[in-house]
């Protein structure tokens, strides 16, 4: 490994520990995450020249430059490529994550969640365990596994006060989104992937994993039943009536129902029309904007003071969560501009030789950086006329990718949302939601090698 890649790696290690140990340093994950990200992709453009093949140059280039200046040239298009290229897959998801945020924060304004929280009556901490993990699994394959987190935090605020307790339900939501999106070819962006790439089909891949993905999260269920058995929880009080402005009942349900076909439309958007998804999300946002602008055409400056404007609730949406996400993003997508996640994956292949062990290990390897490499990386490695599609390793792939990142909190789209939007801490999930979802992964594992 040349010195500039023992670099990156060691800036990638000391951001990962900022990140964790964001209390104990007094620095905000968000700021660690943006250093760590832009220092990754300084070292890699600035020691890039080494990874230019002259040979491959034009003849013509070459002939118009020196060798020194035809080098810098070709290094700095080719880096600065990858960069853009990369910002450009990042923006998708950040696009994606803010029209989202965006209208559950509308939702929730309006007072839409109450269509759901006013029917949930049960204190007890079991039973709405229980409730939140099972709906956040089936939510998460007809959304995905970060709508339906950036959702079912958004209900958990109504149901239970204590932030102590909600922190443990968050922990539960990533779980449950996490196995609920493995299973769909729609519910997470790595069985997206092998969908797109002809890998599974869709009808196979549900039949397939839906079994192991529901004993993924039923199993740490079962455990809590047993732990926090005659536990309840609080309930916020009823908030008081907004005093400038009074929002119908008509209006209530109408926003929320708007919102919530606006995020399933989502995937039908993008199966349609052949988008990516970010594209249906912004869609459904601006018709949501619209129909909200001509709710309140009469009363504009009352909706304004009464901070129900569509305008208003773009400025109340997570901007740090939204930040922190481009940082991560940024510093993983590094790694796999430098080789270094494929050199991972291939090195698994060369020193441990069980396929089912790798793909369990990829799984694991999954919850400390980011799915979608490892599983665009393990996609090159393993070419389709040796596992054609629908073959068992892939089918496992999407599993272990899928469901393995719920170990640690930044292993998921959905677990850096929930870190987001509840300030979970990266010690306190290690502690005590790693060894449930760490069960559950491997209990799904054991069940689709053994049992299936």
């Amino acid at each position: 490994m040349s010195i500039e890649l023992i670099i990156i790696s060691i800036i990638f290690v000391f951001g990962y520990i900022a990140i964790a140990t964001e209390h104990s340093i007094h620095i905000d994950k968000t700021a660690s995450a943006l250093l760590t990200g832009v220092l990754v992709w300084t070292v890699y453009i600035l020691s890039s020249s080494t990874l230019v093949d002259i040979s491959s140059l034009p003849q013509w280039f070459l002939d118009e430059h020196s060798l020194k200046d035809a080098t810098e040239i070709a290094t700095t298009w080719v880096s600065h490529h990858q960069l853009i290229e990369s910002l450009g897959e990042i923006s998708s998801i950040l696009f994606f994550l803010m029209g989202a945020m965006t209208i559950v924060e509308l939702v929730d304004t309006y007072g839409g969640f109450s269509v759901i929280t006013d029917r949930i009556k049960s204190t007890s901490t079991v039973k709405l365990l229980w409730i939140v993990g099972l709906i956040a699994f089936f939510l998460s394959a007809a959304l995905d596994n970060l709508t339906t987190t950036i959702v079912m935090i958004s209900l958990l605020r109504k149901l239970v006060s204590s932030r102590e307790d909600r922190l443990f339900f968050a922990g539960i939501i990533v779980i449950a989104a996490n196995a609920g999106g493995a299973w769909s070819p729609i519910g997470d962006v790595t069985t997206t992937m092998l969908w797109i790439g002809g890998q599974i089909s869709s009808l196979n891949i549900m039949k397939a994993l839906i079994l192991p993905s529901l004993i993924t999260i039923i199993v740490p269920l079962v455990f809590l039943s047993f732990t926090l058995r005659g536990k309840r929880v609080t309930t916020p009080e009823a908030l008081p009536e907004n005093i400038h402005y009074q929002v119908s009942a008509g209006q209530r349900n109408l926003i929320f129902s708007m919102g919530m076909l606006g995020l399933l439309f989502v995937p039908v958007f993008k199966t349609i029309t052949h988008l990516p998804p970010f594209m249906g999300m912004l869609f459904s946002m601006s018709v949501l904007w619209v129909v909200s602008e001509r709710m309140h055409k009469k009363n504009c400056e009352e909706v304004v003071s009464a901070g129900l404007h569509f305008v208003t609730v773009l400025k109340r949406i997570d901007t740090a969560s939204v930040l922190f996400f481009l940082g991560i993003l940024l510093a993983v997508s590094a790694l796999q501009a430098t080789g270094l996640l494929a050199s991972v994956a291939l090195g698994l292949d060369k020193s441990v030789g069980n396929m089912d062990i790798i793909i369990f290990l990829i799984g694991l390897l999954s919850s400390v950086v980011d799915n979608v490499p490892l599983v665009a990386a393990a996609m090159g490695m393993y070419d389709m006329v040796t596992f054609p599609m629908d073959h068992e390793m892939w089918e496992f792939l999407a599993y272990a990718a899928g469901t393995g990142g719920s170990v640690l909190i930044i292993g998921s789209a959905a677990g850096v949302a929930a870190m987001g939007m509840e300030r979970i801490n990266f010690f306190w999930y290690m502690k005590v939601m790693s060894p449930l979802a760490l069960i559950g992964y491997v209990a799904g594992a054991v069940f689709y090698q053994f049992v299936l």
